[in-house]
């Protein structure tokens, strides 16, 4: 059984939602699905899913796309996804329908679809909070399709609840993007004063990483190249930018500018090369934290430099229901905001383009509109 409501919801300048008069789901709605691992993009008319008895259904407006989505189509993870799949997974808009057992969504409430789109809420992961970590996780744009489309369904209990009023378009990567570093921040045990070096600072997810970190009351070293990327990283509030088409000796400027290095790593970039460098420069008892997850890479730690020096490595793999309510909490409080171009949702080939290339600074955003 479905509770729903006609809606009509229209966007001020900034993504703003204002409500009106009324209008009903439709049966059809434009999406982009592929059929095989790396095949067609396909921009095409979908059948809207109905929500089970614990999801909701939102009417996505924007969705950021992220380095994920382009693993997800070329299906280069040692992990299965479905196949036709929509992908997609930091989707902002309207909850516009819902199952009989949902009871913390309404319809009208701004909702957000994220990476972890529904756990099984029973094993030991889910019951430490570690949702993420559950081994019956559903993942949007993976194993569930995603937000690459107008219309998308997630379990109510995962789902993110945005504040009335939102920019839902510069919302739309702190779903994933932004949760994902700052958990990655806390879990470096970084505190307020200390270093952290953020590798592929002006990406999509370093660009949060480095304002996520200066909120935290947190000095940042980014690494990453160019000056279009070295202008981005001093506009967001970052101290020391070292380019790596230039720097001969990277870790030896991190240990000179930090003063015998950085408290906390964050490897969000997708090179190899760069995680296993990270090692060199975090400071003795440090955390080096993996976040960008490059196929097949493997880090290498010398091991009397890992032991002499005392420091941890880390996964750091999105975060949890708490996490995402306090990132975005951040991004209300207007204390982080998303560097994002917003295209329609037709031009997703050529944003995996870009990005194939290293060409994006900052975040891409869909309108689904388009």
């Amino acid at each position: 059984m479905l509770r729903t409501r006609t809606l009509l919801s229209r966007f001020g300048p900034f993504g703003q939602l204002r409500l009106s008069s009324t209008i009903s789901i439709p049966s059809t709605q434009k999406g982009v699905i592929f059929y095989e691992s790396g095949g067609k993009l396909h921009y095409k008319d979908l059948a809207v899913p109905k929500p089970r008895n614990n999801e909701i259904l939102v009417n996505v407006k924007y969705s950021g796309v992220c380095h994920t989505d382009l693993h997800a189509w070329k299906g280069d993870w040692p992990l299965d996804t479905k196949l036709p799949l929509v992908g997609g997974h930091e989707g902002a808009g309207v909850v516009v329908a819902k199952g009989e057992n949902v009871k913390n969504f309404e319809i009208g409430d701004l909702a957000g679809i994220k990476w972890l789109n529904g756990s099984c809420q029973s094993c030991e992961m889910c019951e430490m909070g570690h949702e993420s970590n559950c081994a019956h996780a559903d993942l949007s744009g993976y194993t569930h399709d995603g937000t690459f489309q107008q219309y998308a369904t997630a379990d109510a209990i995962q789902a993110a609840h945005i504040p009335k009023g939102t920019d839902l378009a510069g919302v739309a990567p702190i779903l994933c993007a932004g949760v994902t570093v700052y958990k990655a921040l806390r879990s470096s045990g970084a505190r307020p004063g200390e270093w952290v070096a953020i590798s592929g600072a002006a990406g999509g997810l370093g660009s949060l990483a480095t304002q996520y970190a200066r909120a935290m009351g947190l000095r940042v070293v980014g690494i990453d190249g160019g000056e279009d990327k070295a202008k981005l990283f001093k506009s967001l509030g970052g101290e020391i930018f070292i380019d790596f088409t230039k720097e001969k000796d990277i870790p030896a400027a991190i240990l000179e500018a930090t003063q015998g290095g950085a408290h906390g790593v964050i490897n969000v970039s997708v090179s190899e090369k760069a995680m296993s460098q990270s090692v060199e420069y975090v400071r003795p008892q440090g955390t080096v934290v993996l976040v960008g997850l490059p196929a097949n890479a493997v880090i290498k730690s010398n091991v009397f430099n890992h032991v002499v020096k005392s420091f941890s490595i880390k996964g750091s793999y999105v975060g949890n229901r708490a996490d995402s309510r306090e990132a975005v909490e951040f991004f209300s409080r207007g204390l982080v905001k998303s560097p994002i171009k917003i295209v329609g949702l037709s031009e997703l080939p050529k944003i995996y383009e870009l990005m194939e290339a290293g060409k994006i600074l900052g975040r891409y955003v869909v309108d689904t509109s388009k």
